[in-house]
Formats: structure tokens, sequence, C-alpha cells
């Protein structure tokens, strides 16, 4: 692995952490991240092979990454609060999304350090015909986890009830005066 993956990588597990603490839901909480999985896509997505069963790899992590993305989109709290909505990762949803990119890593460091035989092995066994296919399997995952994340988040957001704030008439109160 590359310095430039370690670091996409720490930063696609670090957006959900960043979310850990209750904060404002705003373009922000959704360009974020989907800034970090565009880039890499253009980064590591050349192409997405269609031979043997290389659609197959790709279907079947795309699906993981959606299982992921929603699981984790459904166990994130929205609540309003002075007329904002304001978001926080759970437990759960801080899990799903570590296990979700640590899977990648994992995957990755596997690879290099040993693991490469048993992915040729496995390929060759399995009919998928190249790298590419291991590359964009894992690159979609991960693009689906965050793209359905999102759309969760954006979903429950737009059902959640919202609370007004608290009306500004620019006149004080009235104060009662006593006298004793």
């Amino acid at each position: 692995m590359t310095t430039s993956d370690w670091i996409t990588d720490i930063a696609l597990i670090l957006v959900v952490f960043r979310q850990l603490r209750e904060g404002r839901l705003d373009l922000k909480s959704f360009l974020i991240p989907l800034g970090i999985v565009t880039f890499v896509a253009h980064t590591y997505l050349d192409s997405i092979p269609t031979g043997g069963n290389d659609l197959v790899l790709v279907g079947t992590l795309m699906a993981a990454g959606a299982a992921l993305g929603v699981a984790g989109g459904v166990y994130t709290r929205i609540r309003s609060a002075g007329g904002h909505l304001l978001i926080k990762a759970g437990a759960v949803s801080a899990i799903l999304w570590v296990v979700g990119m640590g899977a990648r890593m994992g995957f990755q460091l596997w690879v290099d350090h040993g693991g490469g035989d048993d992915v040729a092995r496995f390929s060759v066994t399995h009919h998928i015909t190249s790298d590419q296919a291991w590359v964009a399997a894992f690159v979609l995952m991960a693009l689906t986890e965050v793209v359905t994340r999102l759309a969760t988040i954006f979903i429950r957001s737009r059902m959640a009830p919202r609370a007004q704030p608290a009306p500004v008439t620019g006149r004080e109160a009235p104060v009662a005066d006593t006298l004793v």
C-alpha cells in the first residue's frame, strides 16, 4: 500500500468519527464523504472488468457495501433542536463503517503481505479474470456504502419532525410590577 492508499483509507474511516460528536446536518455532512469516494473512484477505478465472474464479484461486494451503508444510516441518530437537524453516529453505525472500510484495508494488507497467492487461486477457481476486478469490486463497495449511508440519512432527515425555534418578536415579555 502506498502512502496515498493509507491516507485515503484512514480519511474514509475518520469521516464517521467526525460524526461521533453531535453536529449540525448540513451540506458538508454529505459533500465531504462524497468528495473522498469520488477521489478514490477517479484514482483507482480504471474500468470494470466483465469477463468470467467479475461482475458477480463486483455485485457481491456492492451488495455488502449497500447493506453496511443502509444499516449505518439507520443507526445514525437524527434529531431536531433549535430549528436545525443534528446528526450523531451511534456506536453501531461507527462499527459498521469501520468494518466496511477496515475490511478493504485489511484485504489490501493481506494481499501485499502473503495473501496474493491465495487470492490468485481463488480467482482462478471462481473465474475472476484480473486484479482489476478486485480493485473495481472494493472501490465500488466503498462508493456504494457511502452513497447508501448518505441516502439513508438524507431520507431519514426529510422524515424527521422539525422543532421550530422560539419566535423572536423584538419585544420583551411584560414584567409584572407588584407593590407591597
